[in-house]
Protein backbone atom coordinates (compact mmCIF):
# COMPACT_ATOMS: atom_id res chain seq x y z
CA UNK A 1 0.00 0.00 0.00
CA UNK A 2 1.08 3.64 -0.22
CA UNK A 3 -0.16 5.17 2.34
CA UNK A 4 0.07 8.56 3.24
CA UNK A 5 3.45 9.70 5.29
CA UNK A 6 1.44 12.12 7.33
CA UNK A 7 -1.93 11.99 8.43
CA UNK A 8 -2.66 15.98 8.30
CA UNK A 9 -2.62 16.17 4.15
CA UNK A 10 -6.49 17.51 3.62
CA UNK A 11 -8.08 16.98 0.62
CA UNK A 12 -8.40 19.90 -1.27
CA UNK A 13 -12.10 21.51 -1.59
CA UNK A 14 -13.64 21.50 -5.01
CA UNK A 15 -14.12 24.71 -6.79
CA UNK A 16 -17.47 25.84 -6.94
CA UNK A 17 -19.12 26.50 -10.56
CA UNK A 18 -17.65 23.05 -11.86
CA UNK A 19 -20.10 21.01 -13.70
CA UNK A 20 -21.13 17.81 -12.16
CA UNK A 21 -22.65 14.81 -13.25
CA UNK A 22 -24.80 12.21 -11.09
CA UNK A 23 -24.02 14.86 -8.16
CA UNK A 24 -27.50 16.38 -6.05
CA UNK A 25 -27.48 19.99 -6.94
CA UNK A 26 -25.93 22.20 -4.03
CA UNK A 27 -24.52 19.05 -1.82
CA UNK A 28 -21.03 19.44 -3.53
CA UNK A 29 -19.18 21.12 -0.58
CA UNK A 30 -20.71 18.14 1.53
CA UNK A 31 -19.27 15.59 -0.24
CA UNK A 32 -15.87 15.37 1.48
CA UNK A 33 -17.06 15.80 4.96
CA UNK A 34 -18.13 12.84 7.63
CA UNK A 35 -17.86 9.73 4.87
CA UNK A 36 -14.17 8.07 3.29
CA UNK A 37 -13.56 9.73 0.02
CA UNK A 38 -11.97 8.04 -3.40
CA UNK A 39 -11.03 10.66 -6.06
CA UNK A 40 -10.23 9.18 -8.95
CA UNK A 41 -7.99 10.97 -12.05
CA UNK A 42 -9.85 9.94 -15.10
CA UNK A 43 -9.58 10.39 -19.46
CA UNK A 44 -12.25 8.67 -20.97
CA UNK A 45 -9.89 9.08 -23.96
CA UNK A 46 -7.28 6.87 -21.62
CA UNK A 47 -6.76 3.35 -22.18
CA UNK A 48 -5.29 3.47 -19.13
CA UNK A 49 -8.44 4.67 -17.70
CA UNK A 50 -10.53 2.62 -19.35
CA UNK A 51 -8.96 -0.05 -17.70
CA UNK A 52 -9.06 1.09 -14.23
CA UNK A 53 -12.51 1.97 -14.56
CA UNK A 54 -14.19 -1.18 -14.05
CA UNK A 55 -12.72 -1.26 -10.48
CA UNK A 56 -13.61 2.03 -9.41
CA UNK A 57 -17.34 1.32 -10.17
CA UNK A 58 -17.27 -2.10 -8.50
CA UNK A 59 -15.42 -0.21 -5.47
CA UNK A 60 -18.64 2.08 -5.34
CA UNK A 61 -20.93 -0.63 -5.87
CA UNK A 62 -19.55 -2.46 -3.32
CA UNK A 63 -18.49 -0.19 -0.84
CA UNK A 64 -21.15 3.05 -1.78
CA UNK A 65 -23.58 1.32 1.08
CA UNK A 66 -20.75 1.24 3.85
CA UNK A 67 -19.94 5.43 3.61
CA UNK A 68 -17.37 5.17 0.80
CA UNK A 69 -17.80 8.73 -2.00
CA UNK A 70 -16.53 7.57 -5.26
CA UNK A 71 -15.43 11.10 -7.46
CA UNK A 72 -13.81 10.80 -10.98
CA UNK A 73 -12.44 13.85 -11.65
CA UNK A 74 -12.57 14.03 -15.23
CA UNK A 75 -9.65 15.96 -16.67
CA UNK A 76 -8.65 15.84 -20.42
CA UNK A 77 -5.49 14.74 -22.22
CA UNK A 78 -7.24 15.11 -25.73
CA UNK A 79 -9.24 18.13 -26.97
CA UNK A 80 -11.79 15.19 -28.01
CA UNK A 81 -12.59 14.41 -24.53
CA UNK A 82 -12.96 18.75 -23.23
CA UNK A 83 -16.22 19.00 -24.01
CA UNK A 84 -18.56 19.02 -20.91
CA UNK A 85 -21.45 17.39 -23.14
CA UNK A 86 -18.89 14.61 -24.61
CA UNK A 87 -17.76 13.93 -20.91
CA UNK A 88 -21.44 13.79 -19.78
CA UNK A 89 -22.63 11.17 -22.97
CA UNK A 90 -19.28 8.74 -21.93
CA UNK A 91 -20.51 8.89 -18.53
CA UNK A 92 -23.66 7.54 -19.81
CA UNK A 93 -22.69 5.18 -22.15
CA UNK A 94 -19.67 3.46 -19.82
CA UNK A 95 -22.72 3.00 -16.89
CA UNK A 96 -20.63 5.08 -14.38
CA UNK A 97 -23.23 5.76 -11.58
CA UNK A 98 -20.55 7.19 -9.11
CA UNK A 99 -20.26 11.20 -8.75
CA UNK A 100 -18.43 12.61 -11.57
CA UNK A 101 -16.40 16.36 -12.01
CA UNK A 102 -16.27 17.97 -15.39
CA UNK A 103 -12.44 19.33 -14.51
CA UNK A 104 -12.20 20.35 -18.37
CA UNK A 105 -9.86 23.29 -17.60
CA UNK A 106 -7.37 21.13 -14.81
CA UNK A 107 -8.30 23.46 -11.81
CA UNK A 108 -8.61 20.69 -9.66
CA UNK A 109 -5.46 18.77 -11.37
CA UNK A 110 -3.51 21.41 -10.32
CA UNK A 111 -4.56 21.87 -6.89
CA UNK A 112 -4.24 18.24 -6.03
CA UNK A 113 -0.68 18.77 -8.20
CA UNK A 114 -1.45 15.58 -9.81
CA UNK A 115 1.03 13.50 -12.28
CA UNK A 116 -1.31 11.36 -14.81
CA UNK A 117 -3.72 8.98 -15.73
CA UNK A 118 -4.96 7.58 -13.93
CA UNK A 119 -4.44 8.65 -10.07
CA UNK A 120 -6.44 7.67 -7.18
CA UNK A 121 -6.43 9.45 -3.54
CA UNK A 122 -7.81 7.67 -0.62
CA UNK A 123 -9.24 10.22 2.27
CA UNK A 124 -10.54 8.99 5.81
CA UNK A 125 -13.75 10.11 7.00
CA UNK A 126 -11.70 13.92 8.08
CA UNK A 127 -11.02 14.30 4.76
CA UNK A 128 -7.38 13.20 5.44
CA UNK A 129 -5.74 11.59 3.05
CA UNK A 130 -4.78 7.80 3.88
CA UNK A 131 -4.03 6.30 0.74
CA UNK A 132 -2.77 7.09 -3.05
CA UNK A 133 -1.88 5.13 -6.32
CA UNK A 134 -0.47 6.63 -9.67
CA UNK A 135 -0.85 5.12 -12.52
CA UNK A 136 -3.10 1.31 -13.48
CA UNK A 137 -2.30 -1.66 -10.68
CA UNK A 138 -2.32 -2.07 -7.31
CA UNK A 139 -5.93 -2.52 -7.05
CA UNK A 140 -6.16 -4.80 -4.34
CA UNK A 141 -4.30 -2.51 -1.83
CA UNK A 142 -6.41 0.09 -2.59
CA UNK A 143 -9.22 -1.95 -2.06
CA UNK A 144 -7.95 -3.17 1.16
CA UNK A 145 -7.55 0.39 2.72
CA UNK A 146 -11.21 1.32 1.66
CA UNK A 147 -12.07 -2.29 3.57
CA UNK A 148 -10.26 -0.65 6.80
CA UNK A 149 -11.92 2.83 6.61
CA UNK A 150 -15.36 1.30 6.13
CA UNK A 151 -14.75 -2.03 8.45
CA UNK A 152 -15.94 -4.03 5.73
CA UNK A 153 -13.94 -7.44 5.23
CA UNK A 154 -14.83 -9.22 1.65
CA UNK A 155 -12.42 -10.81 -0.30
CA UNK A 156 -10.84 -8.29 -3.12
CA UNK A 157 -12.00 -8.17 -6.52
CA UNK A 158 -10.40 -10.90 -8.83
CA UNK A 159 -7.94 -9.29 -11.09
CA UNK A 160 -9.40 -8.60 -14.53
CA UNK A 161 -6.34 -9.49 -16.33
CA UNK A 162 -3.38 -11.57 -16.05
CA UNK A 163 -1.24 -8.56 -15.95
CA UNK A 164 -3.00 -7.15 -13.52
CA UNK A 165 -1.90 -10.27 -10.94
CA UNK A 166 -0.38 -9.02 -8.08
CA UNK A 167 3.49 -9.98 -8.72
CA UNK A 168 3.13 -10.42 -11.94
CA UNK A 169 6.46 -10.27 -14.24
CA UNK A 170 5.78 -7.69 -16.83
CA UNK A 171 7.83 -6.44 -19.93
CA UNK A 172 8.20 -3.50 -21.10
CA UNK A 173 5.82 -2.38 -23.95
CA UNK A 174 6.14 -0.03 -27.14
CA UNK A 175 5.90 3.60 -25.92
CA UNK A 176 3.23 5.34 -27.10
CA UNK A 177 2.81 6.99 -30.14
CA UNK A 178 1.39 10.01 -31.38
CA UNK A 179 -1.51 9.35 -34.24
CA UNK A 180 -2.01 6.32 -36.18
CA UNK A 181 1.36 3.91 -36.01
CA UNK A 182 1.58 1.18 -38.40
CA UNK A 183 4.57 -0.89 -37.50
CA UNK A 184 7.18 -3.14 -35.43
CA UNK A 185 5.21 -3.19 -31.83
CA UNK A 186 6.05 -5.38 -28.07
CA UNK A 187 2.90 -5.20 -26.15
CA UNK A 188 0.02 -7.25 -24.26
CA UNK A 189 -2.39 -4.72 -26.11
CA UNK A 190 -3.35 -1.89 -28.30
CA UNK A 191 -5.24 0.35 -28.49
CA UNK A 192 -6.12 3.70 -30.42
CA UNK A 193 -7.95 7.16 -29.32
CA UNK A 194 -10.59 7.97 -31.83
CA UNK A 195 -12.52 11.03 -32.82
CA UNK A 196 -15.26 11.23 -35.75
CA UNK A 197 -17.48 8.71 -37.36
CA UNK A 198 -16.81 5.76 -39.59
CA UNK A 199 -14.25 2.88 -39.82
CA UNK A 200 -10.93 1.47 -38.84
CA UNK A 201 -9.57 -1.65 -40.19
CA UNK A 202 -6.87 -3.32 -38.44
CA UNK A 203 -4.34 -6.20 -40.10
CA UNK A 204 -6.40 -5.96 -42.71
CA UNK A 205 -9.36 -6.47 -40.89
CA UNK A 206 -9.72 -10.40 -41.51
CA UNK A 207 -9.20 -12.94 -38.58
CA UNK A 208 -6.89 -13.99 -37.17
CA UNK A 209 -5.47 -10.95 -35.72
CA UNK A 210 -7.70 -8.31 -37.73
CA UNK A 211 -10.51 -6.55 -37.07
CA UNK A 212 -12.76 -3.78 -38.77
CA UNK A 213 -14.39 -1.46 -35.78
CA UNK A 214 -16.95 1.32 -36.14
CA UNK A 215 -16.32 4.21 -34.23
CA UNK A 216 -19.30 6.60 -33.16
CA UNK A 217 -17.89 8.79 -30.48
CA UNK A 218 -14.82 10.12 -29.18
CA UNK A 219 -12.71 7.58 -27.15
CA UNK A 220 -10.20 4.92 -26.27
CA UNK A 221 -10.67 1.86 -28.78
CA UNK A 222 -8.97 -1.28 -27.92
CA UNK A 223 -7.79 -2.95 -31.38
CA UNK A 224 -5.36 -5.68 -30.44
CA UNK A 225 -5.55 -7.82 -26.82
CA UNK A 226 -2.71 -10.54 -26.37
CA UNK A 227 -2.50 -13.43 -23.91
CA UNK A 228 0.80 -12.27 -22.93
CA UNK A 229 4.01 -9.58 -23.67
CA UNK A 230 4.38 -10.09 -27.92
CA UNK A 231 5.85 -9.05 -30.69
CA UNK A 232 3.96 -8.13 -33.67
CA UNK A 233 3.35 -6.03 -36.29
CA UNK A 234 0.48 -3.14 -36.23
CA UNK A 235 -1.24 -2.15 -39.45
CA UNK A 236 -4.28 0.51 -39.52
CA UNK A 237 -6.20 2.05 -42.16
CA UNK A 238 -8.45 5.00 -40.97
CA UNK A 239 -11.58 5.55 -42.65
CA UNK A 240 -12.90 8.78 -43.80
CA UNK A 241 -14.80 10.78 -40.85
CA UNK A 242 -11.98 9.34 -38.20
CA UNK A 243 -9.17 10.85 -36.76
CA UNK A 244 -6.44 8.99 -34.49
CA UNK A 245 -5.19 10.98 -32.15
CA UNK A 246 -2.60 8.48 -30.74
CA UNK A 247 -1.95 4.73 -30.35
CA UNK A 248 -1.31 3.33 -27.31
CA UNK A 249 0.35 -0.24 -25.78
CA UNK A 250 -0.66 -1.43 -22.62
CA UNK A 251 2.01 -4.37 -20.84
CA UNK A 252 1.80 -7.97 -20.46
CA UNK A 253 3.01 -10.81 -18.82
CA UNK A 254 6.42 -11.87 -19.57
CA UNK A 255 6.49 -14.43 -21.86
Amino acid sequence: MTRAPVDTIVAPLFPRGLPWVNAPAGGVSAIQRGRPMLVEFWDFCRPSSMRTLPYVKAWHERYGPAGLRVIGVHCPGFEASRAEQAVRDAVARLGIEHRVLIDSELEVWREYENLGWPARYLFDGHARLFDYHYGEGAYADTELAIQELVDVRLEPLEPLRPEEVPGALLEPQTEDQAGAYSGRYEAGGVWAVLDGAGTVTVNGGEAPGGRELTVAHPGAYPLIEHERHTVSELHMEIGAGVRCLATCFTPGIAP
